[in-house]
């Protein structure tokens, strides 16, 4: 088919839930063109599944009918949708599933529907929380060896279970710091001085428990912090003093995986707020729009690391953007939750190798799901994440 063929056009965009584990569903994103075939994006935002298939269903008259090239150019995000981040995700997905339905169109690498391609491989950090299911220091140490046997060299934990920004202060709040503290240093006396240490806060603190937190985990050599307290404005100036903590004891701050559009990370950037932006391809836009946050991270001094804890579409994409983009510095990848992350994969193969994820180079080839596999896990309710919960 020619590479600017008018007549391939949106047939048919559909929502699937997909039940992973107690903890997670998995929502994928169906583009169909009027030729059949498939393109993927994913969704996931645990404890929203119900709105994101309505939102879809709602959304979706808007694009039937374009062809390839008007939805990349149609599929726009923004901060003040009245649909919210569900609203935004799905559009994200959408431009997902285009973005693969264009690559099998032109019968290019996957990457290059984004742009040239600067690097063919990807070094990867595995995500060790949800595989740990006994959440002392020993059982996370435990997760992060097996991950270590399969090649990673860096490796993110969120260990502060149970604490929040107003609970901070409390005995408890105080004996799940220093749990979480403890269970980082587990993970550096396991792992050694050479591997890359991540930690995860998931907003649970306050200024005043992010900078002790700090003090207690100096000496563990972490290469970032993440996501210690809100990011909405008024938390800036606090941000400002945390970053400046971090970086005095040589650590990164890392945030803004929930951030929508360009404009939104702009802000951070001429703000000063962090040294690592994290966008999520399924919520911030899309692969364009993430490939237009990287170029804007990279003039402004900033790393780029994509947020990817979920499942194997939003890695596809994520790797695609990272391949192109001017610079990143690792990508994300769930280790361990459930088989379901290979068995699932159909198609293109998503195979991390030595703690690194090729790009891949087989012309038309895009990550498809078994729908046999897919039909058989139904949509089953899942606790909401923690952006949830601290934002009721």
């Amino acid at each position: 088919m020619n590479k600017q063929d008018p007549m391939t056009l949106i047939a048919a965009i559909d929502a699937h839930v997909f039940h992973v584990s107690a903890k997670t569903n998995w929502v994928f994103i169906s583009v169909r063109d009027n030729g059949g075939r498939l393109g993927w994006g994913e969704a996931s935002l645990n404890g929203w599944e119900p709105l994101l298939v309505a939102a879809t269903r709602h959304l979706a008259p808007d694009w039937i009918g374009l062809s390839l090239a008007q939805a990349a150019t149609q599929l726009r995000v923004s901060p003040r949708l009245p649909g919210g981040l569900v609203a935004n995700a799905v559009i994200s997905a959408v431009a997902q599933g285009v973005a693969s339905l264009q690559v099998m169109q032109q019968h290019c690498r996957p990457s290059d529907v984004l742009g040239p391609r600067q690097r063919d491989a990807v070094r990867l950090y595995a995500n060790i929380n949800r595989a740990t299911r006994e959440r002392t220091p020993e059982g996370f140490a435990r997760t992060a060896l097996r991950a270590r046997e399969q090649g990673f060299s860096a490796f993110k934990a969120a260990p502060f279970d149970g604490l929040t920004p107003g609970s901070c202060a409390s005995a408890e709040g105080m004996q799940k710091i220093h749990h979480g503290v403890d269970v980082m240093a587990a993970l550096r006396d396991a792992l050694g001085p050479e591997a890359l240490l991540m930690v995860d806060c998931h907003w649970r603190f306050d200024e005043a428990a992010a900078l002790y937190a700090l003090k207690l985990l100096h000496g563990l050599d972490l290469h970032w912090l993440e996501c210690p307290i809100a990011e909405s404005h008024s938390y800036w100036p606090a941000t400002r003093r945390i970053r400046a903590a971090a970086n005095a004891q040589g650590v990164l701050l890392a945030a803004a995986e929930s951030q929508v559009g360009v404009e939104a990370f702009q802000n951070l950037f001429d703000e000063g707020l962090y040294d690592v932006v994290m966008p999520d391809v399924k919520y911030c836009g899309g692969p364009w729009e993430m490939l237009r946050i990287a170029q804007r991270a990279a003039d402004s001094g900033v790393q780029f690391s994509p947020h990817n804890p979920s499942g194997p579409v939003c890695t596809w994409h994520s790797l695609q953007v990272a391949a192109a983009a001017p610079g990143c510095s690792l990508l994300e990848l769930q280790f361990g939750e459930s088989d379901f992350y290979d068995t699932l994969q159909d198609g293109a193969w998503l195979q991390a190798s030595s703690g690194e994820l090729p790009a891949p180079d087989h012309p038309g080839q895009v990550l498809g799901l078994r729908a046999e596999l897919l039909a058989a896990h139904p949509y089953q309710p899942v606790p909401p994440g923690m952006e949830t919960v601290l934002n009721r």
